[in-house]
């Protein structure tokens, strides 16, 4: 049975083994009383490397028993995740996390050639589960925050995380909306093209264990009444599960919009790598990190 709230993703993992997870440079309240919040749960053990000092002075300030961590010091926010990374690739840990260093230096370390935690022609994706107060279900949506402009080949392996993430969180056959501007196919505009061959692939078999339908409007996507007053047909219009943004701009501006003024909650994760990597804002809450690090830990 699908789980229609992110809470219930701590009972999902109840079930499961305990991982580890490594987190680079975790220098911050918000990211250290997140994992202190999934240490406690059960969901996780945890390595912090950053500043030991200061880490250990925000937990006395923050009432958290530091002992419930394994502590790395590197004060140095480039090195610290590198040596989180390390961590990955010696098999002391199975997630990874992004603490208060910039997001180009954590994806820094994740793709490094010689120290990194990416497979050749690997691709990385962003990948977010979304719970509206709205919305009847959760939504698994990409990409709002690695891939700028993505072309067909890496929306079918986009394609093939949302259903992963989806199916993980207990929808059996996902249905995927490909978003454009409008659900007519219209050939000038390219997300509408796309939409169309991944909807074909999908019809002939070549995305099993999902549903494809595109190219679909937001509205048609998730929203019954413009799909009866449009007239549009499918299994997925109206009911999506899973939506493919058509570039960084629209899941972003989505994402963002969702959260800031439509009261959504959401876990999120970067997937492709060799484990999962948890990658939210510097000003996410702990709340949104705890549900992230839950997330990484179902996909681990």
């Amino acid at each position: 049975m699908a789980i229609t709230k992110l809470e219930q993703m701590f009972d999902l993992l109840k079930s499961k083994p305990k991982k580890r997870i490594s987190v680079a440079f975790a220098n911050d309240a918000h990211t250290i009383e997140a994992v202190y919040a999934a240490v406690e749960k059960g969901i996780v053990d945890a390595t912090l490397t950053g500043d030991e000092a200061l880490i250990r002075k925000t937990c006395e300030e923050h009432h958290m028993d530091v002992s419930r961590f394994e502590i790395l010091n590197e004060p140095n926010e480039a090195k610290a995740a590198t040596l989180a990374v390390q961590l990955i690739n010696e098999g002391k840990a199975s997630l990874l996390m992004k603490g208060s260093l910039s997001t180009d230096k954590y994806m820094r370390a994740i793709l490094n050639k010689s120290l990194g935690i990416t497979n050749e022609g690997a691709v990385l994706s962003h990948v977010s589960v979304m719970e509206f107060p709205s919305y009847h279900k959760l939504l698994t949506i990409a990409d709002v925050a690695i891939i700028p402009q993505p072309d067909l080949k890496q929306k079918i392996k986009m394609i093939d995380y949302l259903v992963k993430v989806s199916k993980a969180i207990g929808v059996e056959k996902p249905k995927v909306a490909v978003i454009a501007a409008t659900e007519q196919m219209l050939a000038g505009m390219p997300a509408c093209v796309d939409g169309a061959i991944l909807a074909k692939m999908s019809d002939r078999g070549q995305m099993p264990g999902c549903v494809v339908d595109g190219p679909l409007s937001l509205d048609a996507a998730i929203d019954m009444e413009s799909v009866k007053i449009k007239k549009v047909s499918g299994p997925v219009a109206g009911d999506a599960d899973c939506l493919l943004f058509p570039n960084i701009e629209s899941g972003n501006v989505f994402f963002k919009g969702g959260t800031k003024l439509a009261g959504a909650e959401l876990a999120a994760y970067v997937a492709g790598a060799r484990v999962p990597c948890v990658l939210t804002s510097r000003g996410d809450s702990s709340l949104t990190k705890t549900y992230s690090i839950a997330l990484a830990a179902l996909m681990a």
